[in-house]
């Protein structure tokens, strides 16, 4: 199993008063993570940029670790 560790930046919207994940985007890097979150913030209720485990033959992703969080996010480790 090869696994690969990824960036990737989760916008949050409300939607009927809940909070609802936008469309994920990948970033190249943890420093081009954050610069992108940070971009992003001014147009969404939050954002947030985290490093990932993706299995690379399932496409799973595991171990989220938050890098960087504007405003409203949800917790990924819940559930």
């Amino acid at each position: 199993m090869a696994n690969a560790e990824k960036f990737i930046i989760l916008p949050y919207r409300k939607n009927r008063g809940n909070l609802v994940p936008g469309e994920m985007r990948q970033a190249s890097n943890s420093i081009s993570a954050e610069k992108i979150a940070l971009a992003m913030a001014e147009r969404f209720v939050g954002v947030a940029a985290y490093a990932v485990i993706v299995d690379e033959e399932t496409g799973d992703m595991t171990s989220p670790r938050l890098l960087a969080r504007y405003g409203e996010i949800a917790d990924l480790n819940a559930a």
